[in-house]
């Protein structure tokens, strides 16, 4: 089962991401030039390179030898080349994989690229400097870039929910039950990528390609440590043991951000669209969700998406209304008392036949293809 394209060949045909991608287009069309070519390492393709015209060629991070790079650069290229010492791409021509963040995680969460990336964000935070700053924006950009080419096409639910919600809990199973049966609808799972309800959400569309039985082993397994504290090791240690047991699950996408640097990405959405803005984030996530949304209990966090994906479809500004779902009536009438308002706003309007309450996890699936017309 697929629920998302094949990494896809929609991006700018002028884009080059990969060194196959490089070598088709230079023996296909003998030119270079006004192309994109985006974190290759052109180290071994010096022969090409002062062999083939490249005017008004971009290389963004490409590794390439001098005489090469002096070459591209007498023909009218643009040559960005490569940061040293960083713990990322900030040119990067793809989204990020669970075993590229948590790679080293044997020795230790703090020795992965993940929490390398985070140590330095925090570093540079401080220190103000506009050339790191300039950094993290255009990291930002290539991610956002590479997530629009992955999701060309797809009918993607997003899933919002708060990262406190702990492994071994009924609300746990209950969003990995959604997941699940999202991804085996054919939807392309959506969520902010990090601990709890997310990686529930996440885990369910990992899982749909198996048995039933394999998600609740799973569900077992990962109870043993119920939250990324105190160890984010072990934690996310849980999680790759049961890739390792069920390899090749089902596919899905995290949007988490390295401004909340405490929070972990989980290991289960198989690509990880991750930002150092939470703002570029947080919009990037809901404007991507284009099959609607579904909202399960959360706090502060959980409320600003909610208002953050009615005002578009209040306003329609990204064009018809998307469906929402809240899900535990208890919790959005009375706790926090989102859904009056939002009905409030919605009537009269065209986004009122696209909200709905539901009491419990089971039903959000079956309103949200009701809303979807």
């Amino acid at each position: 089962m697929q629920t998302m394209p094949a990494h896809a060949a929609h991006h700018d045909d002028r884009e080059i991401e990969t060194l196959e991608e490089f070598d088709a287009t230079v023996s296909a069309r003998g030119t270079l030039a006004g192309h994109r070519v985006q974190a290759v390492d052109l180290t071994d393709r010096t022969r090409e390179l002062l062999g083939t015209d490249t005017a008004g060629a971009v290389f963004l991070g490409c590794a390439m030898r001098e005489e090469a790079a002096a070459k591209v650069r007498a023909d009218g290229a643009l040559v960005f080349p490569p940061v040293p010492d960083l713990p990322f791409d900030p040119y990067r021509g793809h989204v990020y994989a669970p075993d590229e963040l948590f790679a080293s995680l044997a020795d230790g969460y703090e020795a992965t690229p993940d929490a390398q990336a985070y140590a330095w964000f925090q570093r540079t935070k401080a220190d103000r400097d506009i050339y790191a700053s300039m950094l993290r924006s255009v990291h930002d950009d290539s991610v956002s870039d590479a997530l629009d080419e992955l999701l060309s096409g797809a009918r993607v639910v997003g899933v919002m929910g708060g990262h406190a919600m702990a492994r071994g809990t009924q609300e746990y199973a209950g969003a990995a039950r959604l997941g699940r049966e999202l991804a085996r609808a054919g939807f392309t799972v959506a969520t902010g990528g990090g601990p709890g309800a997310m990686e529930a959400a996440n885990l369910g569309a990992y899982a749909a390609p198996f048995g039933d039985d394999m998600l609740t082993e799973s569900l077992e397994l990962l109870a043993k440590a119920p939250r990324f504290t105190p160890s984010i090791t072990q934690w996310a240690t849980a999680a790759f043991e049961i890739r390792g047991r069920w390899p090749q699950g089902g596919r899905s996408v995290g949007i988490p951000t390295w401004f909340y640097g405490h929070e972990p990405p989980n290991a289960f959405a198989s690509h990880i669209a991750k930002y150092f803005a939470n703002a570029t984030r947080e919009d990037g996530l809901l404007a991507r969700s284009n099959a609607g949304v579904v909202f399960l209990p959360g706090a502060a966090g959980t409320v600003q998406e909610i208002f953050d994906n009615a005002t578009p479809n209040y306003y329609e500004s990204r064009g018809e209304p998307t469906p929402m779902v809240l899900v535990n009536r208890a919790h959005w009438t009375e706790k926090l008392p989102t859904w009056p308002l939002l009905r409030s706003l919605a009537r009269g309007r065209s986004m009122e036949a696209r909200i709905a309450l539901v009491d419990r996890i089971e039903e959000a699936p079956e309103a949200l293809k009701r809303l979807g017309g």
